[in-house]
């Protein structure tokens, strides 16, 4: 089981570096390269015959501007693709959320947030949960613990400010 990540070019790497952190954390394998749905269609097409062929189960797709890299990726394959919109231009990633999620019928990209590459690598640990028991279980202990987090922080909160209610 595998994750392809893509990117249009090398200003997105560190945007991307932290989907990789994310599913590093649930020990999922994945492979990351620069390669442009319009300067380099053919290294997008090997790359992602390659990755299906060696068990991959969705790709995570980072671009901006006129942002057709998640769409060329969709047209190679029927797997899960995971587009994320990247703040690269004046428009602050707007005109790359508008091409990504605005798919023609039949070749859907799940579409994150401008900049939303934590979320794209959770909906991947979420795809893969499908296959995999262990990374299920994982993704609820994460779960539990982003709840936990909030909890103490709102009990913090309340010490805080029955503190200043008893001077």
């Amino acid at each position: 089981m595998k994750i392809g990540i893509v990117m249009g070019s090398k200003s997105d790497v560190d945007s991307m570096k932290r989907a990789a952190a994310i599913l590093d954390d649930f020990g999922i394998s994945y492979e990351m390269v620069i390669a442009s749905a319009h300067r380099t269609p053919a290294a997008v097409q090997a790359f992602v015959t390659r990755l299906e062929q060696e068990g991959a189960v969705a790709f995570i797709a980072g671009a901006g501007a006129a942002a057709h890299l998640p769409g060329v990726i969709a047209s190679y394959t029927t797997l899960p693709v995971i587009g994320i919109p990247l703040n690269a231009t004046g428009m602050q990633g707007l005109d790359s959320l508008l091409a990504i999620v605005q798919m023609p019928s039949g070749m859907p990209v799940a579409t994150m947030a401008i900049d939303g590459s934590k979320n794209a690598a959770l909906l991947a640990v979420q795809i893969c949960s499908l296959l995999d028991e262990r990374i299920r279980e994982a993704y609820k202990e994460y779960r539990t613990h982003m709840a936990e987090a909030v909890c103490a922080d709102n009990d913090a909160l309340q010490m805080e400010l029955a503190s200043h209610r008893s001077k």
